[in-house]
């Protein structure tokens, strides 16, 4: 029987996704571990992350088209996706982790997600009541923190690959049995379908276009930032002759990309209360620098290096939830849906592309080279969010606060 109040749901759904969202990254947080017993290459590194971002762009555009979170009821659609992901998953330590296949299993663990992360907003955003921002900054604090979670599994249990996945696919498994348990505020609002013949409208908005670039940006740096930093580290470590480096960069990646769940929480309470482009700009000049020092501080001393790193990883989601804001406020209400999964869609296949040039790029020029690449997106972001908040329809973000 579903339990009621506000407090329990909430938390329940919040719990719940950041059980299942660690799914996202658990492949990825053993890289150092892969590449080490298989020698596999720098390409299929690099797939065991990016395959998950191209399957949630497809499975959120086939989600927005056939208007699937509409047709199923969200604690059951919510159910199925983390239990489908959670199997692709575990079935990873029956294929080769070299071959094809298990790039295919973490393609469909992305499809899945497009069930989970987007569906939980829109369950918790049934208890919305005048605290969107603060709700909206809960659950990407949930994807966050389930990002970092996989890095912590990789310390809690012997080390070893095998027990990170299990421990993910059977967190999602809880998960998707707990979910069944909470009771929603209301009854959910219909998702506002995708459709084609909107998208030229939608870019011919001058305002909503650049809350888009901003978003580009963003998205330019932070995947690739949460991909990679583990392996930057485990170098870092291993360079110092520091005994156990996998234990140390697996805990140090856990506190620099977990930390951000605490950026997504103050930017979405700020956010409402200073604005929105002053959030999105703020964060995205911090990060920015962090991107461009980090790589060179390399050879620092390592108390200074992982304060320049956890600086990075509070700023680069801080802003993350706003850029949806933005289009939600800027856009108009019947082009929400297309103006949401358009965004999104071009935003994924943005970090696809960073996230497969930074390996080839560290590997000619150093980490300082693919680090300071990643700050191209914040410093084109922060010119958009400028550029939109001179512009006289900002006015319409946060209630007038820009």
């Amino acid at each position: 029987m579903a339990r009621t109040g506000k407090s329990f749901a909430v938390s329940m759904i919040t719990v719940c996704q950041l059980m299942a969202l660690a799914l996202w990254f658990s492949a990825t947080a053993v890289l150092p571990q892969l590449r080490a017993e298989f020698d596999i290459s720098t390409l299929q590194s690099s797939l065991f992350t990016s395959s998950v971002l191209l399957g949630f762009v497809l499975g959120t555009v086939i989600s927005a088209a056939l208007g699937l979170a509409d047709r199923i009821e969200p604690r059951r659609f919510w159910a199925a996706s983390a239990m489908i992901a959670a199997t692709a998953n575990i079935l990873i330590l029956t294929v080769p982790v070299d071959g094809v296949v298990v790039i295919l299993l973490r393609l469909m663990t992305g499809v899945c997600m497009a069930g989970i992360y987007p569906v939980g907003m829109k369950m918790v955003a049934t208890w919305s009541r005048g605290d969107t921002g603060f709700l909206v900054g809960l659950l990407v604090g949930a994807l966050t923190m389930g990002s970092a979670m996989p890095h912590l599994f990789s310390v809690a249990v012997p080390l070893d690959w095998r027990w990170v996945i299990v421990i993910a696919s059977v967190s999602a498994y809880i998960a998707s049995v707990a979910i069944l348990f909470v009771h929603l505020g209301g009854t959910p609002g219909k998702s506002p379908r995708f459709d084609p013949k909107m998208v030229g409208k939608i870019w011919a908005n001058k305002p909503l276009r650049h809350a888009c670039y901003g978003y580009f940006g963003h998205m330019w740096e932070l995947y690739a930032m949460w991909g990679w930093i583990g392996l930057f580290l485990y170098g870092a470590y291993s360079d110092r002759m520091i005994d156990n480096p996998g234990i140390w960069s697996a805990l140090s990646t856990f506190a620099i990309v977990g930390v951000g769940a605490f950026g997504s929480l103050a930017g979405g309470y700020y956010a409402d209360r200073i604005g929105r482009t002053t959030v999105t700009i703020t964060a995205m000049v911090i990060s920015g620098a962090c991107a461009m020092v980090a790589g060179a501080f390399g050879d620092a001393p390592f108390v200074i290096l992982l304060v320049i790193c956890i600086i990075w990883g509070i700023s680069v989601v801080a802003d993350s939830a706003q850029f949806s804001s933005c289009v939600i406020e800027l856009a108009d209400p019947h082009q929400v849906g297309t103006a949401l999964t358009l965004q999104n869609a071009i935003g994924f296949m943005i970090a696809l592309v960073s996230i497969h040039l930074v390996p080839i790029v560290a590997e000619n020029f150093g980490w300082w080279g693919a680090f300071a690449m990643l700050a191209i997106g914040p410093v084109l972001g922060t010119v958009a969010m400028l550029r939109l908040r001179m512009m006289p329809e900002a006015i319409l973000l946060a209630g007038g606060k820009k």
